[in-house]
Parts: structure tokens; sequence; C-alpha cells
């Protein structure tokens, strides 16, 4: 297995673990509203939204070519850099 498999397995496991100790209702104050809860649910959904988060944020970004039009015209290049690209 990768290491990178790995890490998502043992951190995937911890998360399980700290999820199922965590099952008794505390209260949860959101704005002007008082909920009473149980933990398993509020730290569920936190790293869910974290997960969502780290997915848009780690998305590779599109590369946009750079030169434009004339990117593929080497005719304004010396002689020199045109045998160095080659």
């Amino acid at each position: 297995m990768r290491i990178k498999t790995m890490f998502v397995v043992l951190i995937t496991a911890l998360l399980t673990i700290a999820l199922m100790q965590n099952t008794d209702s505390v209260n949860f104050a959101f704005l002007w509203a008082d909920f009473r809860l149980p933990k398993l649910v509020i730290m569920t959904a936190v790293s869910v939204v974290a997960f969502i988060l780290g997915v848009l944020v780690g998305r590779p970004k599109r590369v946009k070519q750079l030169g434009g039009e004339n990117s593929g015209n080497r005719s304004n290049l010396s002689e020199e850099d045109q045998d160095y690209i080659k």
C-alpha cells in the first residue's frame, strides 16, 4: 500500500474511534439558538465540512497556456534559442 493510502486509513480509523467515544448529548449554541445534540452529530458535521473545504482548496487549478496565439511561433527567437529548444 502507498503511504498516502495508509495515512487516509489511519486518519479515518482515528476519526471513527473519536466519534464513537463521544455519543453523549451536550448543549450547542449557534447564533441565537440553543440545541441539545449528541457530540457525534456535531463532530460528524464539522468533519464533513472540513473534508469538503479540503477537497475544494486542494483541487488542482486549470493551467492557462502562456503565450496566447503566438505560443507556437518560434520565428521571433534567435537561431541559438531555436537550436536549444530542438
